[in-house]
């Protein structure tokens, strides 16, 4: 993979650590050094100081010898994604819950251990907490990052949760791996969560997964609501099916988003036609 820069201005140290990233696939989740300098034709130490690199920044994990990227590589997915309008595909279906519900509703991903909003259409209700696009909560104390959470192994989630807060809230109360485990196999078998004032007083959510063509969950969208207004049952039983049908329709339209070649897409965004 790497060498093959022939520009006078290629950066081969940058090749050389996509190059790392891209060495993991399904297939191969975990790597050792030796499996990482083999895939990416680098020398051990090379493949090392670039692993301990990303390691840094939070992109990669390593544990008993063995090497994974972590979900903040998704940052750099976005980033295309977000050249794609992401925003175009979800807006109609946020719109149109936001007009079903009389609720806010928004879009996160997680990041370490915290969900990043990336997408959202409020009503004019006064809440304790203000978001916006960017806004960082804890996960756990989300509904949100509750499923985002339930979209990882097992294994993942103590790691994830382990790295610390960046939302600039207080440090949540750690809770026992075991009773967390318990709350998010249940969300895995029953498809949503709900946060029932966890992240502050008067605020009750609830959340469902939001897939890409693959079925990976790679966003989590939410209805939220005033606890003193809206009942668990009335979240339950009417706001939740409206929400998971959009994010069913969101998540048709991103399946048919990556299905499109490039070129129909980048051709369409410029006024171009594809050939």
């Amino acid at each position: 993979m790497a060498g093959r820069g022939q520009g006078p201005d290629f950066v081969e140290a940058l090749a050389r650590g996509l190059d790392i990233i891209a060495c993991f696939d399904h297939d191969a989740s975990q790597l050792t050094l030796a499996e990482v300098a083999s895939r990416t034709e680098l020398a051990r130490p090379t493949a090392r100081r670039l692993l301990l690199t990303l390691e840094e920044l939070g992109m990669v994990r390593s544990r008993d010898g063995m090497f994974a990227l972590t979900p903040r590589v998704l940052s750099l997915g976005m980033a295309y994604i977000g050249s794609l309008r992401l925003w175009d595909v979800a807006e109609p279906h946020l719109r149109t819950l936001v007009d079903a519900t009389g609720e806010s509703s928004s879009m996160a991903q997680l990041d370490g251990s915290d969900i990043v909003y990336v997408a959202r259409v409020a009503v004019p209700k006064l809440i304790s907490l203000r978001v916006s696009i960017g806004t960082r909560f804890p996960a756990l104390q989300t509904s949100q990052g509750k499923v985002l959470l339930a979209a990882l192994e097992p294994s993942e989630v103590a790691a994830v949760l382990a790295e610390p807060t960046r939302s600039g809230l207080p440090v949540p109360p750690l809770r026992d791996l075991d009773d967390v485990e318990t709350e998010l196999r249940a969300v895995r078998a029953r498809g949503w969560a709900m946060a029932d004032e966890e992240l502050a007083p008067g605020i009750r959510s609830i959340a469902v997964p939001v897939r890409d063509g693959s079925g990976t969950v790679r966003a989590a969208m939410n209805v939220t609501v005033h606890a003193s207004e809206t009942t668990v049952e009335t979240l339950q039983e009417h706001h939740l099916p409206l929400l998971l049908r959009a994010a069913g329709e969101i998540s048709a339209d991103w399946s048919h988003l990556e299905a499109r070649p490039l070129a129909e897409v980048t051709g369409r965004r410029t006024g171009g036609s594809a050939s």
